[in-house]
C-alpha cells in the first residue's frame, strides 16, 4: 500500500477514537480501574499518536548516497520489518497500543496485538475501529486470551519478525533470550525506578505539586512514575510537610467519579504486592509519613481494591527506595549537594525517566546530562509527548516509542547500486 494512503488510514483511525472518545473513555476505566481524569487525558494522547504517525509514514525517507565509484548510483530505502509482535501491559492498556501499533502500520508493517488478560476490551475496539477506517482485514490482528503461552507463542514464532514489549524488566529479559533464537528485532520498554531530584534553588511549591502527581498519578501504576523523591537537605523539611499535607488530601476512590485523583490497584496480586513493600519498609526502617495501607473509600465493607497515597522517610539503601512497587508509594531521601544527588539519581538498576527541579539554568541542564535515563523533565512532572522519544537506559529496556526515530525500528533499510557506466562490467576479463 503506497504511505500515502496508509496516512489517510492512520488519520481516520484518529478522527473515529476522537469520535468515541467518551466511550472508549468508559471502557478503559471499567477494564482497568484508572480515573475517568487520567483516561481522558490519554485518550487525547492516543489521538495525537495516531495524528503523529500519518504525518510520518510520508516521511520515512530513504537517502541518496555519495557513490563509491563514479560510475554508481547508491540510495537506500526503507522497507516494512514485517509482522510486529505487540504486547502491551494492563496499566495503560489502548495508549500503549498506540504507541506500537500507530508507528508499525505507518511503516508497513502488519501487527498482531496482545493486550494483557486482564484488560483486552479497548483493544479490541482499536480493531474494529481499524477496520472501519479501511484497514485490510489482517493487517491489525488482535490476539486475547487468559495465559501467558500466547505471548510466548507470539515471540517464538518464526514468521514474526519483530517484538515489541512493554512490561516488567524480569519478562523483558525472556523476551529478548527468547527471540533471540529466531533472531528477531526486539524493542523493549521496560520497568523504572525513576527520581525527581529537587535542589535548594527550586520552587518549592511547584516542585511539591509536580512530585505528588509524578509518584500518584495512575495510582503510581506506571513505569516512569517518579517514586525516589531525591531532597536538598536545605529544604528537606519545608518540601516534605507540604507533600504530606497534600498527599493526605487528595481523594481516593470511585475512577467514574471526576473528582477521584487516585483510582483503584488493577489486579489483586499487585495489590498484594504494594502492601508487602509496605511492610518491607516499615521493617526495614523507613518512616511512614502518609497512608501506608488499604484505602476503604465505600466503607470498610465496600470492596474494591485501593491504596492510600503513601509517602516514607526512606535510607539509600531501603528496597522501597530501591525496587519498583508498581504502586502509590513515594519515598524521600536526603542529599547534600549536586555530586551526590546525581550519583543518587544514578545508583538504580534503572534507568527511564526523571525530573529536576532547580530555578538555575545552568544547573538544572547539568544535572539532565549527567541522569542516565531516556527521558529528563525540568521543572515539569509532564515527561511523554508524541514526537518524543521515549525508552529507557540500563535495564529499563532499549528501542525508542513515540519518535521518528520509531519508525526506523519498524523498518529494514536496502541498500540499492545502480551501474550507469557505458561499458559493461567484465570483471574476470573473459
Amino acid at each position: 500500500m503506497p504511505a500515502s494512503r496508509r496516512a489517510k488510514i492512520l488519520y481516520k483511525i484518529a478522527q473515529l477514537i476522537g469520535e468515541r472518545a467518551d466511550e472508549l473513555i468508559l471502557t478503559e476505566v471499567r477494564d482497568n480501574g484508572k480515573t475517568i481524569a487520567t483516561a481522558k487525558g490519554e485518550l487525547g494522547a492516543i489521538v495525537d499518536c495516531f495524528e503523529f504517525y500519518a504525518g510520518a509514514a510520508t516521511k520515512n525517507y530513504g537517502a541518496t548516497l555519495p557513490p563509491p565509484i563514479a560510475t554508481y548510483l547508491a540510495s537506500t530505502v526503507r522497507e516494512p520489518a514485517g509482522v510486529v509482535a505487540a504486547i502491551v501491559p494492563w496499566n495503560f492498556p489502548l495508549l500503549l497500543a498506540s504507541w506500537k501499533v500507530a508507528p508499525a502500520l505507518a511503516a508497513g508493517c502488519t501487527v498482531v496485538l496482545k493486550p494483557a488478560p486482564s484488560t483486552p476490551l479497548t483493544a479490541l475496539a482499536l480493531g474494529r475501529i481499524a477496520l472501519e477506517a479501511g484497514l485490510p482485514e489482517g493487517v491489525l490482528n488482535v490476539l486475547t486470551g487468559s495465559t501467558r503461552e500466547l505471548g510466548q507463542a507470539l515471540v517464538e514464532h518464526p514468521l514474526v519478525d519483530k517484538v515489541a514489549f512493554t512490561g516488567s524488566t524480569a519478562t523483558g529479559k525472556i523476551v529478548a533470550a527468547t527471540a533471540a533464537k529466531t533472531i528477531k528485532r526486539v524493542t523493549l520498554e521496560l520497568g523504572g525506578k525513576s527520581p525527581s531530584v529537587v535542589f535548594d534553588d527550586a520552587d518549592v511549591d511547584a516542585a511539591v505539586a509536580g512530585a505528588l502527581y509524578g509518584i500518584y498519578y495512575n495510582a503510581g501504576q506506571t513505569c516512569e512514575a517518579r517514586s525516589r523523591i531525591l531532597l536538598h537537605a536545605a529544604i528537606y523539611d519545608r518540601f516534605v510537610e507540604s507533600f504530606v499535607d497534600k498527599a493526605r488530601q487528595l481523594r481516593v476512590g470511585d475512577p467514574e467519579d471526576p473528582l477521584t485523583h487516585v483510582g483503584a490497584i488493577s489486579l489483586p496480586e499487585q495489590f498484594e504486592k504494594i502492601r508487602s513493600y509496605c511492610e518491607i519498609a516499615s521493617n526495614e526502617g523507613a518512616r511512614a509519613l502518609a497512608g501506608g495501607s488499604a484505602a476503604h473509600p465505600g466503607g470498610a465493607n465496600a470492596g474494591g481494591t485501593f491504596w492510600e497515597a503513601t509517602a516514607y522517610e526512606a535510607e539509600v539503601g531501603h528496597r522501597v527506595a530501591r525496587e519498583e512497587i508498581f504502586g502509590p508509594v513515594a519515598a524521600f531521601v536526603r542529599f547534600k549537594d549536586e555530586a551526590e544527588a546525581i550519583a543518587m539519581a544514578n545508583d538504580s538498576e534503572y534507568g527511564l525517566s526523571a525530573s529536576v527541579w532547580s530555578t538555575n539554568v545552568g544547573r538544572a541542564n547539568r544535572v539532565a546530562r549527567a541522569i542516565r535515563a531516556g527521558t529528563v523533565a525540568i521543572n515539569t512532572p509532564y515527561a511523554v509527548f508524541p514526537g518524543v522519544p521515549f525508552g529507557g537506559y540500563k535495564q529499563s529496556g532499549y528501542g525508542r516509542e513515540l519518535g521518528m526515530e520509531t519508525m526506523a525500528l519498524y523498518s529494514e533499510t536496502k541498500s540499492v547500486l545502480t551501474y550507469i557506466g557505458e561499458k559493461p562490467i567484465n570483471p574476470f576479463g573473459l
